[in-house]
């Protein structure tokens, strides 16, 4: 059964124009990147300026992870034009790209799935559904026009709770599964549609945050109908989950038995220092650390091959670092200016955002 998923997975993720021939994928979330390269942000290989996504490419990134806000009016980017720049430099650069629906205004996370205002007052589920197909098969038309089509394509982010729900009313547990399903369906039967209208392999992933609620979720989904996706996606920041590595793969190995279906870490993260760099605080500190990988920047490394290792033994096919190019610059975000996240992205704030260790994973992650 094993060998059947990793086949179905290949030939949904597909063939052409991919550089490593592996079961296993190594990728990254570089949404941010066009943003702080505009803030003055410059990135560094061994010293030397690059462009980050050749950067990327030279080391062996599989996957190009960006994400798409419906209509966010606070920021200029990750709006369809950003993203087609984004996967434009993926692509020429010979990367796959999984591009992350939101379907939001802002971000969306297991404490925020809120409906986009210009979706707001539509009450009836079959409309709703409707616009949410339309809104999806148009994206993707509108990509595919320019050449650029994703490979992979996530239906919502983070969507323990149910999607799209209204604003200042929202239900952390409680999922009217009804709707929640008809919603889902509709973003899946929009990839399907527009793959086989155009002719493209497009895999489909439902993402949820930390293994322990994608056990209840997937069960769920299933029952009520929610079964036409490739890849059930994870989150896992060892800081916010029950589980720890010890023990991630046999969560892993039972969602995989049970679901059948893979199971594809899309978004992890782990800091290389404590030091902050500018005035914005960083989103991992002290207890995001394990005790056998310090912050530093080996031990980053080695967390990531530590976790490649339970991922893969559990039949897992891959690993996405959650924004990697997130560098300290003059930006602001919803919650200050600067990086949340320099301590943790790949790149030495202290030497002029050069190459950390951490970028050995893309490749020795296969081994």
């Amino acid at each position: 059964m094993k060998k059947w998923l990793f086949a179905y997975c290949l030939c949904a993720i597909g063939q052409a124009s991919f550089a490593q021939n592996s079961a296993f994928y190594t990728g990254a979330d570089l949404s941010y990147v066009n943003e702080m390269e505009d803030c003055g942000g410059s990135y560094a290989d061994r010293g030397k300026k690059k462009d980050p996504f050749e950067i990327f490419a030279s080391y062996g990134t599989d996957i190009v992870r960006v994400r798409l806000w419906h209509n966010a009016t606070w920021t200029k980017y990750s709006n369809v034009e950003d993203v087609a720049k984004t996967i434009k430099r993926a692509k020429e650069n010979h990367m796959r790209v999984l591009l992350d629906f939101h379907y939001s205004d802002s971000w969306t996370d297991p404490d925020h799935q809120e409906i986009p205002a210009a979706w707001k007052d539509i009450t009836d589920t079959h409309q709703l559904a409707k616009t949410l197909y339309d809104y999806t098969k148009q994206t993707l038309q509108t990509l595919d026009a320019q050449g650029l089509a994703p490979n992979m394509v996530q239906v919502g982010n983070e969507t323990n709770a149910e999607i799209m729900q209204p604003k200042d009313h929202f239900e952390k547990e409680k999922i009217n599964w009804e709707r929640n399903a008809e919603l889902f369906n509709s973003g899946i039967k929009a990839v399907r549609d527009f793959s086989h209208e155009n002719n493209k392999k497009i895999a489909i992933v439902l993402h949820i945050a930390q293994p322990e609620n994608g056990l209840k979720w997937f069960p769920q989904a299933l029952e009520h109908g929610v079964t036409d996706f490739d890849v059930m996606g994870l989150s896992y920041y060892p800081q916010w989950s029950t589980y720890k590595l010890d023990t991630l793969g046999g969560a892993i190995s039972e969602l995989t038995s049970n679901i059948k279906k893979p199971v594809m870490i899309v978004e992890t993260g782990y800091p290389w220092t404590f030091e902050n760099f500018d005035k914005a605080d960083n989103v991992l500190w002290k207890s995001a650390v394990l005790p056998e990988f310090p912050a530093t920047p080996n031990g980053q490394l080695d967390y990531l091959l530590a976790l490649s290792k339970v991922v893969k033994q559990a039949g897992g096919i891959g690993i996405l670092y959650w924004e990697p190019g997130w560098i300290s610059t003059k930006c602001k975000t919803l919650w200050g200016q600067g990086s949340h996240w320099e301590n943790a992205a790949f790149f030495d704030a202290s030497r002029h955002n050069t190459t950390l260790p951490a970028f050995n994973f893309f490749r020795e992650a296969k081994k």
